[in-house]
């Protein structure tokens, strides 16, 4: 019978079998109760994870492990991200709750390869807050926001074991976006003077990649073309470093800019009774200026 399991109990003589029926919501009736403070939330959602990874659980949770379930914390991450940029409080609740379901599914398998568990995961960071605000939990003086984050990469460093400035270029995740990466490590290389005097110089090497790139598109150097795409790449990126401007923001900004204008085309000509297919280049092109147009009249 879907949705109730039997239980059979034998008693010592082994003559009667006591037969009782429970209900799957009987069996696990304290999932259903929400916690009544932080503590036991998380305790309700750790468990609940413990039961899926279990053998009475769910065959999809049981065969994940850290590097399978890495594209979902990514997803999750950026899904809450989206929704700060939003501004959709209602959504970032949801989404922080997929991110903490990631933390616990993690501390879930690391507690099972007797690695890490979720204790020590808060332990351990907990640890590294106390380290990095000496000047908050050992009673220093205030300091700028500035002093404070240069002692925070100081303690950073000594935590890596980090020995020299190209380790700490090293240490910033491949994992990263790759325009926040490339950002991260120009910044790194610019504290220690590694870096154009003016952005008027960055302007010049984003010409001079620009000109390398089309010279070996030139001359169907097929094999360059990638490494000339990302020096090209990496300049920009520079350009946008020097003009105070992240250059993760700046391109989603204009994707979705893209996305309004690619819209308004295929709106207009909705209201031309056309699909974009039927139209040519040259018509959506002068769909797209009125585009533009009206942008900047908003």
């Amino acid at each position: 019978m879907a949705g109730f399991s039997e239980i059979i109990r034998e008693n010592p003589t082994g003559c009667r079998r006591e037969t009782k029926v429970v209900t799957m919501e009987t069996k696990y009736a304290k999932f259903y109760e929400e916690g009544k403070t932080a503590e036991e939330a998380i305790q309700r959602l750790a468990d609940i994870i413990a039961l899926l990874r279990s053998e009475e659980g769910c065959p999809w949770d049981r065969v994940q492990t850290h590097k399978s379930l890495r594209s979902c914390l990514l997803e999750e991450a950026y899904e809450a991200a989206d929704a700060i940029d939003k501004a959709d409080m209602d959504n970032l609740e949801e989404e922080m709750g997929d991110v903490l379901l990631q933390v616990i599914f993690h501390a879930n398998l690391g507690s099972e390869e007797n690695q890490f568990d979720l204790r020590s995961i808060a332990n351990r960071e907990c640890e590294k807050m106390l380290r990095r605000h000496p000047h908050v939990f050992l009673n220093k003086n205030s300091e700028s926001i500035d002093k404070v984050l240069e002692k925070w990469e100081n303690v950073k460093r000594k935590e890596r074991g980090t020995a020299t400035h190209t380790d700490s270029l090293r240490n910033v995740p491949n994992a990263l976006p790759a325009l926040i990466r490339s950002y991260k490590i120009q910044k790194k290389a610019a504290e220690v003077g590694f870096d154009w005097d003016d952005v008027s110089d960055a302007f010049s090497k984003v010409k001079e990649e620009t000109g390398e790139l089309l010279e070996i598109y030139r001359g169907n150097d097929e094999a360059s073309i990638m490494e000339e795409v990302g020096d090209l790449l990496f300049a920009v990126v520079n350009v946008a470093r020097f003009l105070g401007v992240n250059p993760e923001e700046a391109l989603n900004f204009t994707s979705s800019k893209f996305i309004d204008r690619f819209g308004f085309i295929e709106d207009s000509a909705k209201l031309q009774g056309k699909t974009l297919e039927e139209m040519n280049l040259e018509e959506m092109d002068k769909l797209w200026e009125q585009a533009k147009a009206r942008n900047r009249n908003l």
